[in-house]
């Protein structure tokens, strides 16, 4: 009887041990996956937030003399930066390849002219919109001929690849004005060589973007017709993130408050942005 009772007890004292270590265990698993799922957190720790852009789309992010990000993103991506009490670091890639690396968790946010899209909604999501571009059809300076979006018809059309303008020819214009032949570039000033040499007959994109490409290149082209349409671009960062959208939020009002936005935008475009 003895033998049996201290054998109970025994085994009564394992359980118990057992089942704190499994509570204690449980409880620093909870505790540290909070800490995972806080992203904001996960940067302030590190004291950088890895940013990426094109590098290519001038005046908006490009490599200047000094091979250093440049632009107006790049001052946009610095100031978030110090708002949020960090550094940061430009990571440069074509803009196809930018979603799958914030996917992947290789960079943190996309600070790249990416337009917020209900399509883009559903895999990643988005601060407030930091710039209002309008989109107008580009064509070579002695082209008459297209004015407007059914001139496409019959046309070869330029434009970026996995780019929000590329959806938009795709989804919207094709259907509507009948077929005509899209060709995709890894980069703006590749699509307006081809467009100057005659290679493709118009391709889409909003004059901020245009200007510094032709006045360096003297490419002969020229904007025809009112705008189609007007994109707003967001900063982009993974899904359900909120504590890190609304700190980029919080970053990007306060510019707008102080006057260091329209610092930036006057810097980069020579006017006040649109109210």
């Amino acid at each position: 009887m003895r033998k049996s009772w201290m054998l109970t007890a025994i085994l009564l004292m394992t359980v118990l041990v057992v089942s704190a270590c499994g509570s204690k265990t449980t409880d620093t698993d909870s505790t540290n996956g909070a800490q995972a799922s806080n992203e904001l957190e996960q940067i302030k720790s590190a004291g950088t937030i890895k940013v990426g852009m094109m590098g290519t789309y001038r005046p908006y992010n490009f490599l200047n003399e000094n091979k250093e990000m440049d632009g107006f993103d790049a001052d946009i991506a610095r100031e978030v930066a110090k708002r949020l009490g960090v550094e940061v670091e430009f990571v440069s890639q074509e803009f196809s390849g930018l979603t799958p690396s914030l996917q992947s968790k290789k960079i943190d946010a996309v600070i790249s002219q990416m337009t917020i899209t209900d399509e883009r909604k559903q895999a990643l999501d988005f601060s407030d919109p930091y710039i209002t571009n309008q989109v107008k059809i580009i064509v070579k300076t002695d082209n008459n001929d297209i004015t407007k979006l059914e001139d496409f018809k019959g046309k070869t059309i330029g434009v970026g690849l996995g780019t929000n303008d590329e959806t938009y020819l795709r989804n919207e214009v094709l259907p509507k004005v009948g077929d005509f032949t899209i060709k995709t570039y890894d980069d703006v000033i590749t699509s307006l060589k081809d467009l100057d040499a005659g290679r493709i007959d118009a391709t889409i994109n909003n004059l901020y973007a245009l200007k510094p490409i032709v006045d360096s290149n003297g490419f002969k082209i020229k904007a025809v017709g009112e705008p189609i349409k007007s994109d707003q671009a967001g900063i982009a960062v993974r899904k359900n993130n909120p504590e890190l959208v609304a700190a980029l939020n919080e970053a990007l009002q306060g510019m707008k408050d102080d006057g260091t936005y329209n610092t930036i935008f006057k810097k980069w475009f020579g006017e006040e942005p649109a109210q």
